[in-house]
């Protein structure tokens, strides 16, 4: 079944908290990304997982095979159940991210390593700016991106819900799927440029979806968690 990840985009702690503790037990995996953790550090992945929360470490790292598997290293000790690294940052890279992962996991955990494609507010007139060439989709990358990340040992991508039925054909259906960009019918799609809704994603086979400001600028953050949960069941 599709699982929910919301997307813990504030400036601290003591912003995102509050938000952690209004949803209570209808959400169970938190996205910290850049935003908080460059403020808070690994105090937000410990305030998570005092609450009982899984934590997606969302720092995206691309650097050299070294840096990157000390990074990741580092990432799993603290207790990030799911990190991702870039996979434009090649097959070795990425090699080195998996090992690192498996091999500083706490005792009884298998965290997920996986590699973002492309960018969900990327199109493709921004994707083939920075490829320099105007003869490659987004599609077509995001699978080429795919296949490499599933040669190097990663457990799965971050990718598009549009690239979900092209990746299952390219990696097989046991490839996990997190898909951001997600909105549910009605909310405001922001700077995201290639978007679904919770239901459609689901449907189209995404192991996990990442939710933001459609719960966090929720009146009721719990029960706008609940609503898209049960689009998920649908």
């Amino acid at each position: 079944m599709t699982q929910l990840i919301v997307a813990l985009d504030k400036d601290s702690l003591e912003e995102a908290l509050p938000l952690v503790d209004a949803a209570g037990d209808s959400v169970e995996w938190y996205k910290i990304g850049s935003q908080l953790f460059c403020k808070e550090g690994p105090a937000a992945v410990k305030a998570l997982k005092e609450r009982g929360k899984k934590v997606f470490l969302d720092l995206k790292f691309h650097d050299i095979p070294n840096t990157v598997a000390n990074a990741v290293a580092n990432g799993v000790a603290m207790g990030a159940d799911m990190i991702n690294v870039h996979a434009c940052g090649g097959e070795e890279m990425m090699t080195r991210a998996v090992e690192a992962g498996i091999k500083n996991a706490p005792a009884g955990t298998k965290p997920l390593v996986i590699a973002v494609t492309v960018l969900t507010s990327m199109n493709e007139a921004a994707l083939q700016q920075v490829l320099n060439h105007d003869n490659c989709t987004p599609a077509q990358h995001v699978t080429h991106l795919a296949k490499l990340a599933k040669k190097s040992g990663m457990n799965g991508v971050v990718c598009s819900a549009h690239e979900i039925d092209v990746i299952h054909e390219n990696c097989g259906d046991d490839f996990i799927l997190v898909v951001p960009g997600i909105r549910p019918a009605g909310a405001a799609v922001g700077d995201q440029k290639r978007v679904m809704t919770p239901r459609e994603a689901a449907a189209k086979g995404a192991d996990f979806i990442v939710v933001g400001r459609p719960v966090l600028q929720a009146e009721n953050p719990a029960e706008a968690a609940k609503a898209i949960q049960s689009e998920l069941t649908k």
